[in-house]
């Protein structure tokens, strides 16, 4: 008979956070007018994001979403627009990167400044098939940022 492992009180409360989020996301709804819009999907299970930024003077001064899929994924969602509402676009970048440190490469939460809430979804990592959800709102906002960027590129002659 296989052993499983003893529930944590930190895992319990990183359940309860994801959840939470799942149930009440925040920053629910696109914005319009919006700087940015990016759609994401995972054909693999079928989660969706599409978000949406508004920016003033490099500083993400609001964000929103919409989509559909599991409760990782939202919660995931959720939690990242809570974390870069207010911050730079820079600061953004490198949330993107603490949070794939945490989640693709193994890199200790409590390391990484700044994570919030975030590291609820660090167990993630234990489930191959859900990293994917997780990272779905994250390569979606760096695809939004990389074309944000590139179009207050001055114009070549």
């Amino acid at each position: 008979m296989a052993q499983t492992e003893p529930v944590s009180l930190d895992d319990e409360l990183f359940r309860e956070i994801i959840l939470d989020h799942y149930r009440h996301p925040r920053h629910r709804g696109l914005l319009d007018p919006a700087d940015m819009a990016s759609h994401g999907h995972n054909p693999l299970c079928g989660d969706e994001v599409d978000l949406s930024l508004r920016v003033r003077g490099g500083q993400v001064e609001g964000v929103g979403f919409e989509g559909q899929g599991c409760s990782i994924s939202m919660a995931s969602t959720s939690m990242m627009s809570e974390e870069i509402q207010g911050k730079s676009l820079e600061q953004a970048h490198e949330l993107i990167g603490r949070f794939r440190a945490m989640l693709l490469e193994g890199q200790d939460p409590s390391s990484l400044a700044g994570i919030g809430d975030l590291e609820a979804l660090s167990g993630v990592r234990r489930y191959a098939s859900r990293v994917k959800c997780a990272m779905l709102p994250w390569t979606t906002l760096e695809a939004g940022l990389k074309q944000l960027e590139g179009g207050h590129e001055p114009a070549g002659d």
